[in-house]
């Protein structure tokens, strides 16, 4: 596939994905976290079976492909979504989103050393724009300092993550990335599941008294929030490489404040513009969007 619509595929999975943090918030204040995460991801898990079988993209996975599945599923489902709710319960929106915002600059690091796969100066020059912009963003209006244990617990998650993204880079030469969140989603879920009956005894039944605003931001997020944005995100990833899709991440902090002031009422002030450039630019530079822009710029002038 063209870059670029990779690129503007990852844009609009970060759209989804900033409007799903804050959706996220008001989910677990009605419903304890491990449950509505389990609950969350089957939804999520049977979304994206029923839309791979519409494409007729479905199939039984090989022998070898379960340890992708059954890896993918404990980082990237179980270790990132569990620490991720449990830190959004108990921890600001903007703290969340500025310990999100790492996820560029842990990805270059953890794929230098494990992939070996080293960015060009121009993207780590972006990584670390993006990360300033997202910094300048988050911590307006921050009524929190200092680092509680809902930091530490998004920290994890967003660190499991990333390990995850190597993991279904290495999966994508055997098995399609949307099938493969397909069965993470699945099996991850039924994992939650079994660790809300020993965290969260009892807790389904808090479904039933929950108002009916829950049911629209609880599919919200379970269908295009975490069904189609993983689906789409894992398959960027197959096709640009973990490093790229992941300085798309800084887009994901504006669009959590953009998605705050719509659904929690926050304010959105000039330094949240002031953020918002520096995070345009770091994705331009670490993308390697720039640098594609000034390699066909060279060609046509020595043309």
């Amino acid at each position: 596939m063209n870059q670029w619509k990779i690129y503007a595929i990852l844009t609009f999975v970060m759209l989804m994905w900033g409007f799903n943090l804050p959706s996220v918030k008001y989910l677990v204040s009605h419903v304890e976290p491990v449950t509505l995460t389990a609950f969350r991801i089957l939804v999520a898990g049977i979304s994206v079976f029923v839309i791979l079988a519409a494409v007729k993209l479905l199939r039984w996975p090989r022998k070898s492909e379960w340890g992708f599945i059954f890896l993918g599923s404990s980082l990237n489902v179980v270790g990132h979504h569990y620490f991720l709710s449990q830190g959004l319960s108990i921890t600001s929106g903007s703290n969340a989103g500025l310990i999100l915002g790492t996820g560029p600059m842990l990805t270059a690091v953890l794929v230098s050393l494990i992939m070996r796969s080293y960015p060009s100066r121009l993207q780590w020059l972006g990584v670390f724009i993006g990360l300033a912009g997202v910094a300048a963003t988050v911590l307006v209006g921050s009524e929190t300092t200092g680092m509680n244990l809902g930091d530490v617990f998004v920290f994890i998650s967003i660190l499991v993550q990333v390990l995850s993204y190597i993991v279904i880079s290495r999966a994508a030469g055997s098995m399609d990335p949307r099938l493969l969140t397909a069965y993470m989603f699945v099996v991850g879920s039924i994992l939650l599941f079994a660790i809300s009956l020993v965290q969260e005894p009892g807790e389904i039944s808090a479904f039933a008294d929950v108002p009916p605003m829950f049911w629209l931001a609880f599919f919200f997020s379970a269908v295009l929030g975490t069904a189609v944005g993983h689906m789409l995100y894992n398959y960027s990833i197959g096709q640009a490489g973990p490093t790229k899709a992941a300085i798309f991440m800084n887009l994901n902090t504006l669009f959590s404040l953009v998605g705050a002031s719509v659904i929690l009422g926050e304010v959105i002030t000039g330094r949240h513009i002031y953020g918002l450039v520096l995070i345009v630019i770091g994705v331009l530079f670490g993308s390697g969007a720039a640098e594609d822009l000034i390699r066909k710029r060279k060609k046509r002038l020595s043309a």
